[in-house]
């Protein structure tokens, strides 16, 4: 995984769930473009839908990996349904919880929830933001019976770091 879009597991429970955090900062350089400033209009930097959806399907695909310690190649396959009602600014606080709804030998579905922690509101309380439902495929055990060579799934350290401080097993190739 080249970019990390979650910074932290905060839960897990196996074969079940996963919540993962990510701290939304003004420091991160694809929120210096998103949106500029322009002549009309003063910088509005908001985390990218796009990125926050990348962030749940690392959660959730963490999830998915785990079932097998990492041995087999799981790929998100399909965005189901993706739901973002507001914007997430720097200085707040993204919670991903991931849950497996259906786990079988060719894949898995996923739901989950994105929440928003507003630092500057100080009153500690999650807002339900979002909703994300993933498909993800095994790869190795596609139909189409094509091999896929390991260079193209390996791990970063990074990942591998993530994975293991929150305690679950890695048993995947280095």
């Amino acid at each position: 995984m080249r970019w990390m879009w979650i910074d932290r597991i905060i839960a897990f429970e196996p074969r079940r769930s996963l919540t993962a955090i990510k701290c939304v900062s003004l420091a991160e350089s694809h929120l210096h473009d998103h949106f500029s400033a322009d002549t009309d209009r003063p910088a509005a930097p908001v985390m990218p839908t796009s990125l926050i959806i990348e962030g749940m399907a690392q959660t959730a695909g963490i999830l998915v990996g785990s079932v097998n310690r990492f041995r087999e190649k799981v790929v998100l396959a399909k965005i189901v349904r993706a739901v973002l009602d507001q914007d997430v600014l720097p200085g707040q606080t993204i919670r991903y919880t991931a849950l497996i709804d259906r786990l079988d030998g060719a894949g898995a579905s996923t739901t989950g929830t994105v929440e928003r922690l507003d630092h500057a509101k100080q009153d500690g309380r999650w807002d339900a933001i979002g909703a994300v439902d993933l498909l993800f495929s095994h790869v190795d055990r596609n139909l189409a019976g094509v091999t896929f060579p390991e260079a193209n799934f390996v791990f970063s350290d990074n990942f591998r770091t993530l994975v293991e401080s929150a305690g679950i097993p890695f048993d995947a190739p280095t």
